[in-house]
Order: C-alpha cells, then sequence, then structure tokens
C-alpha cells in the first residue's frame, strides 16, 4: 500500500487525502497551521490520520510519496528535507490526473484567470456538457473527483499547482499572459515564474489545443524556446525539469473581438480578451458557436474583479481584491474613465510599482494606503503629490476614500499585493470592503 503524506489541509490537501483513501492508498496529512474544523470533519469521518500545528518529520520523511499543497513553499525546511532525500513531491493536479476520466480545459496566467475559467464553465453548462468548475476556484479538483464523474473539467490552475505537474495534460489549455507576480516564490527571478506558467502545456500533442495571448511579452518567445528543443529547468526546488509539449496553436490579439463582432457586458479591454479566450477554448471543446456568443454577451463577471458595489455621495465604489500583482492593477486603472481614488497595499511580493506610476499620476485624484507596513507604497507614491491617507483597517480606509472623492470620480479597491497581513484573504478583503461601503 502506497503510503502518501499530505502537506497542507486546506481544500486541496483534504480534497487529496479523501481521494487517496478512496483509492486505497495509507494516508497521512500534516499542516504546520491550524486545520479547519470543517476539513478535520471529513478526515475524521474517512479514518485519516492528521496532525496539526507542527511537522511529524519522521513520519514524513518515511512516505513513498508527498503531496503539496500550493500553500506550502519550497523554502519550508520540511520541502528541504523531502528533496534531500529524494521523495517525489506531486501537486494535487498531478495526483488526480490518475483517476481523471473526463476531459479538461485548463486556465492560468497572471490575470484575468478567474474571469476566463468562470466564463468558459458558464459556456459550458449553457451548452448542456456535464461539466465541473474547480481547481483553484470553488472546489478542488479532488473534491470534484471525490464527488463524482463529469465530462469536462473546467480547471483555474496556479503556477504554484503547475510547479509540481509532470504527467498531467490539458485537453485545452489557455495561458492567458505572464506578468510579475509571486516572485517571492520564485528567488525574485521572473524567468522560473515564466517557466511555470508555460508548464500548463506540458504533455500536449497535436490533438490538444493550446490557446494564448499572441501580443504577451514572454509567451512567444517561450513557445520558440520549446520548439528549439531546449532544455526547460525545474521552477522551484521540489519540481522536475518541464517535458516538451507539441499542441495545436491558437492565438488571439485584441483585434480579433472586433473582427469576430463580439459583444460584452463588461468593459475593459482586458475582458475583451477573457473573452477571446473562452470563446477559442469553448470552440475546441466542441460548443456551437451561437451558444458562446449569446453566453460571451450574458455574462456579469465575479466577485471581487472590478466590481461594482455602489454609488456613494455621487461616486461609485468599485471592488477589485482579485486584484493581487502590479499588472492586474494597471488593467483596472487602464479601464476607468473618470478621476480615480486608488486603494492599494497590502504584503508586497517584490512588486515593482514604477509600472503604474504613469496611470496613477494620469488618472487618480488621490492614494489610499492600506497596509500593515506601508512604507514602500509612500517611497513610491508620495512623490507624485497627490493627496495620500495611510490606513490600517478597511474601516477607516474607507472613511479617507470618502473624504477625497467628489462626485463623479471612481473609488477603486485595486491593491496590487496579497491580502494576508490584515485580512484572512482576498475574499476577505473584497466582502469587508462592500460592507464598509454600504454603510457608508
Amino acid at each position: 500500500m502506497k503510503k502518501l503524506v499530505i502537506l497542507g489541509a486546506g481544500e486541496s490537501g483534504a480534497g487529496v487525502a479523501l481521494l487517496a483513501k478512496k483509492n486505497g492508498c495509507d494516508v497521512f496529512v500534516s499542516d504546520s497551521g491550524r486545520i479547519k474544523d470543517n476539513y478535520k470533519a471529513l478526515l475524521n469521518e474517512k479514518n485519516i490520520a492528521w496532525e496539526e500545528g507542527s511537522h511529524d518529520t519522521e513520519r514524513i520523511l518515511s512516505a513513498d510519496e508527498i503531496m503539496k499543497s500550493p500553500g506550502v513553499p519550497d523554502t519550508a525546511d520540511i520541502i528541504k528535507r523531502i528533496v534531500d532525500k529524494g521523495i517525489p513531491v506531486v501537486s494535487e493536479i498531478e495526483f488526480c490526473a490518475r483517476y481523471l476520466h473526463g476531459r479538461t480545459i485548463c486556465v492560468t496566467g497572471s490575470n484575468g484567470k478567474t474571469t476566463t475559467t468562470t466564463l468558459i464553465y458558464e459556456i459550458m453548462r449553457r451548452a448542456g456538457k456535464a461539466v465541473a468548475l474547480g481547481g483553484n476556484i470553488g472546489k478542488s479538483l479532488a473534491m470534484q473527483l471525490v464527488a463524482g464523474n463529469h465530462d469536462w473539467y473546467v480547471l483555474e490552475l496556479s503556477s504554484f499547482q503547475l510547479d509540481n505537474c509532470y504527467d498531467f495534460r490539458a485537453d485545452v489549455a489557455v495561458l492567458m499572459n505572464i506578468t510579475p507576480d509571486h516572485l517571492d516564490r520564485y528567488d525574485f527571478q521572473m524567468q522560473h515564474y515564466v517557466d511555470s506558467k508555460m508548464r500548463i502545456m506540458q504533455n500536449q500533442t497535436p490533438a490538444d489545443t493550446f490557446i494564448y495571448w499572441a501580443d504577451d511579452e514572454h509567451i512567444p518567445r517561450e513557445l520558440e524556446r520549446r520548439r528549439r528543443g531546449e532544455t526547460i529547468a525545474k521552477p522551484v526546488l521540489s519540481s522536475r525539469a518541464a517535458k516538451a509539449g507539441n499542441p495545436s496553436l491558437r492565438p488571439f490579439v485584441d483585434a480579433d473581438f472586433e473582427r469576430l463582432g463580439l459583444e460584452m457586458h463588461l468593459f475593459g479591454n482586458h475582458n475583451k480578451r477573457n473573452a477571446l479566450a473562452a470563446y477559442y477554448a469553448t470552440l475546441a471543446a466542441g460548443v456551437d458557436e451561437s451558444t458562446v456568443r449569446q453566453t460571451i454577451r450574458e455574462f456579469k463577471g465575479v466577485e471581487h474583479r472590478l466590481e461594482y458595489v455602489a454609488t456613494k455621495g455621487g461616486a461609485d465604489y468599485i471592488n477589485d481584491s482579485k486584484a493581487t500583482n502590479v499588472d492586474a492593477c494597471r488593467v483596472a486603472l487602464e479601464a476607468m474613465t473618470r478621476p480615480t481614488v486608488l486603494i492599494i497595499g497590502g504584503t508586497d511580493k517584490g512588486n515593482d510599482y514604477n509600472v503604474i506610476i504613469p496611470l496613477v499620476k494620469k488618472n487618480c485624484r488621490a492614494v489610499v494606503f492600506l497596509g500593515a507596513d506601508n512604507t514602500k507604497l509612500h517611497a513610491c507614491f508620495d512623490r507624485l503629490g497627490l493627496p495620500t491617507a495611510d490606513t490600517r483597517s478597511m474601516k477607516d480606509c474607507v472613511a479617507a476614500c470618502k473624504t477625497f472623492a467628489r462626485e463623479g470620480d471612481a473609488v477603486l479597491l485595486s491593491p496590487c499585493c496579497a491580502s494576508f497581513d490584515l485580512f484572512k484573504n482576498m475574499e476577505d478583503r473584497g466582502e469587508q470592503f462592500v460592507n464598509c461601503v454600504k454603510e457608508l
């Protein structure tokens, strides 16, 4: 019986534990933090051994294989010891591939993947496909497989999930873009992050489809490297070198939206790209074009991504809490057509804020910093001479925005940063923003 150790007992780890137990593995779950009560209940129900608050090193290092949850960094001491001992480390997606019988549409990218994944799922659902939504959105893939089988799985995949994928193959792969993000997890080496994202095309054959934005800074060059047969190094310590992929290519450019005569309720060029990716992905999956077009036209978007909240004092408040990197904030600022009060800040991931300086200078009336430590933000943005406020709670942040905003303005929460300094997660940050705005 294979001894599988799972590091991290969140949605991904708990799901793999249930799936592995169902398929006859000897499973042990270890989490250095606290395991949520609902996941403890699931593990206990299936008599799966678990620990929290520490790692039983001896038991972990006796495993045949390790499943590392996305939140566990390779800088963790236990990962270094696992690698030194030569124990294989896989991701949830890699493990699940062994028990996956349906076909997959997999979406990754620095920005736009949640909106695109949700839109693809909605198109597939409206087309009458037996489809499940999972990965980095909603239920984990493992939880979906435990629940039952589907013909199609639409999966949002993060770079962390792709890092430890080796044999998994996407039937349809979508790569939206590659811009700096999570560099703290990649030794602050952009190429490592790029190599991680490109793993989505790993193992693909000409019968599979790889859809990508052709004007991205990195993707065309990386495709050429792979055509030349270059060896692609592993992106992180626990990973392995990437295997080759040889899919059928379906590039798209912004002008395709007008050329195809697509219509969409959402605004901004970034949403046109999201729609194009969904259009080509679902056509590749065999959906009739009329269903694709109608769903794109009627799609209302997702929570926490340029989500209109309310109009207060004549100013529109917009929740873009999903903007956890600089490029996502750039996209949001480009979509603003009126003076904007920008809320920025959180856990910095090695951000270069100079990318958005011209847009802040051009479009913003004021900047409100929201973070436990706003030193880097002051150093970058104070030189613009805009009014600023330093806040460390959402209530104070929204109150500061109210003092700056004028009738006809936009107040935009687009933080550029992760949320873990002051909030549980990105969703918690967005929900607190919505609630505070509604109380104005």
